[in-house]
């Protein structure tokens, strides 16, 4: 069965003890050993690396190995009773990412199961040798180079002391001389095989798999208007851990560039990947602009009595406890009209994700008004879910709550504006609420490790009740009521998307000290089969 890989938003508050390095980046992409294991692995399936271990011309090696030395004429007398050998079957097997000694390196250690058949006059029988070897590769960061620093591959060769001989069947006692003979020859001859055929060709598979990842983060994300872009900023190591370094921009609809989100003053507490797969995680500046941009300020309108008559009612009968005489002045015509101030900005703590916005709100006693009865300045929050709908990750707002009311403008006698606290909580979550929700993230891509058509990732459904939003589209004048329905104003259009690389990440405030001013989001792959 194919590997998928699952994403799971962190949103506890996680300890900057447990931080295995620190970032300031805009977003970091960390890839575990499982990730580059697999990657590696299928480019080197793809570089025929197996058939070039069958097309090593052992032979002709050995024979030029058995001209040197002081034994030379001996040994090329044994080589003439050989008249053919080759490798009849080869297989990479698990390969194994582990630290290196040396600071900003890893090493790659890559199993070799190789089977060889040589024929003789002395025998009528192809003899079988089973041969097992281990290459070993050290990818470093190249510091040197111009521009952002990369990832090489600096060194391949066959460990010494790894290479095992052994003969499949049983032979006749007087071939034995020659077998011996053999693999001696093979010894010092098959590890510079090795490295002149089969390490050009790891070179080769991991330069494609490091440009993978580089297109991989480098995908254009479409926003509405304009589009976020990610970029390789530096190269880490961290044990054996790759960790990416990205830039980011926002683009206009001309692709010029409006917002650089590199610069930062503070380092963030990195969690480690503890055993996931792989982390992409992205400051919350990073985020917040990204919302910015999907949500921008908004003017709204709300026929009320129409949209929500049993909550136009509960209004005039709050209004009416502080004045009969503006109560009767609100008709089945009054108007509900919101101007969000800034975009939602994104606040993460210890369990929960929650969206602080500023609304003013003003109500028009009927249509025509010119005037309002009074404005209101509202500080609310709301909470902040992920999830997924089809292969877009969504963000949705629940439970909006007024957390502070200011008087504004009052054309009747000044009052307590929390006294409409509650009535103006409904409201929120009824008809200002429901045109934010929808607005998608990310579309999840094919997965760069996994089989094709295979998502990069998977969310599992929210805990507690399902979200049901309504898609949000392009900014309009006004709401308007959904034809022979009365449960709450829609807008039309559509959803506006984001083509993500990889995972957008969630993390709370706190992981890099309590008064770190810039907190930032992950999310974390598992494997699931």
């Amino acid at each position: 069965m194919a590997v998928r890989w699952t994403a799971t938003l962190l949103c506890g508050l996680l300890a900057a003890t447990l931080a295995q390095a620190t970032f300031s980046a805009p977003a970091v992409l960390n890839l575990g050993p499982d990730v580059i294991k697999e990657r590696l692995t299928q480019k080197l399936k793809y570089h025929d690396a197996t058939a070039i271990l069958q097309q090593l011309p052992l032979l002709s090696a050995m024979r030029e190995e058995s001209s040197r030395g002081l034994l030379s004429g001996l040994k090329d007398t044994i080589m003439k009773h050989v008249i053919w050998l080759k490798v009849t079957s080869a297989a990479i097997t698990q390969l194994q990412i582990q630290p290196s000694d040396q600071d900003q390196e890893l090493v790659i250690k890559i199993p070799l199961d190789m089977v060889a058949g040589f024929n003789t006059p002395l025998v009528k029988t192809i003899v079988e040798m089973h041969m097992q070897s281990e290459v070993e590769a050290r990818i470093r960061v190249d510091s040197e180079q111009v521009g952002p620093s990369a990832l090489v591959l600096s060194d391949c060769f066959n460990r010494q002391g790894t290479l095992r001989i052994s003969l499949l069947r049983k032979i006749s006692f007087w071939v034995s001389p020659l077998v011996d003979k053999v693999t001696s020859l093979l010894m010092p001859t098959l590890p510079k095989l090795v490295k002149t055929q089969l390490c050009p060709v790891i070179q080769a598979a991991f330069k494609d798999m490091f440009q993978d990842f580089l297109k991989l983060v480098r995908v254009p994300i479409p926003l509405s208007p304009g589009g976020l872009l990610f970029d390789l900023l530096s190269s880490y190591i961290e044990g054996d851990v790759i960790q990416l370094n990205l830039q980011a921009k926002l683009l206009d609809s001309q692709s010029k560039v409006t917002n650089w989100l590199n610069d930062s003053s503070v380092s963030l507490a990195m969690p480690p990947l503890d055993g996931a797969p792989f982390s992409f995680v992205m400051r919350q500046d990073v985020l917040n602009a990204v919302v910015a941009v999907l949500l921008p300020p908004d003017k709204l309108t709300v026929l009320l009595d129409y949209v929500l008559p049993d909550l136009a009612k509960e209004l005039k009968s709050s209004i009416k406890e502080i004045s009969e005489q503006a109560a009767e002045k609100l008709d089945g015509t009054q108007l509900v009209k919101f101007q969000t101030r800034k975009t939602p900005q994104l606040l993460l703590s210890q369990g929960s994700a929650q969206a602080a916005q500023l609304i003013v709100l003003d109500l028009f006693p009927t249509n025509t008004a010119l005037r309002p009865l009074f404005t209101l300045g509202i500080e609310a929050k709301s909470e902040a879910q992920f999830y997924t709908e089809g292969d877009q990750l969504v963000l949705s707002f629940n439970d909006i709550s007024a957390e502070r009311i200011k008087l504004m403008n009052s054309d009747i006698k000044l009052f307590n504006p929390e006294l409409l606290k509650d009535i103006i909580t409904k409201i929120l979550n009824s008809a200002l609420l429901i045109t934010e929700n929808g607005a998608s993230l990310c579309r999840l891509l094919p997965s760069p490790v996994s089989s094709p058509g295979v998502p990069f990732l998977h969310l599992p459904p929210p805990s507690g009740p399902s979200p049901n939003p309504t898609s949000a589209a392009q900014p309009r004048p006004s709401l308007e009521p959904v034809p022979g329905r009365r449960d709450g104003p829609r807008r039309a259009g559509g959803t506006p998307s984001i083509a993500a690389a990889g995972a957008i990440a969630t993390s709370p405030a706190g992981v890099a000290g309590e008064n770190d001013p810039k907190p930032h989001v992950e999310w974390v792959g598992e494997y699931v089969t």
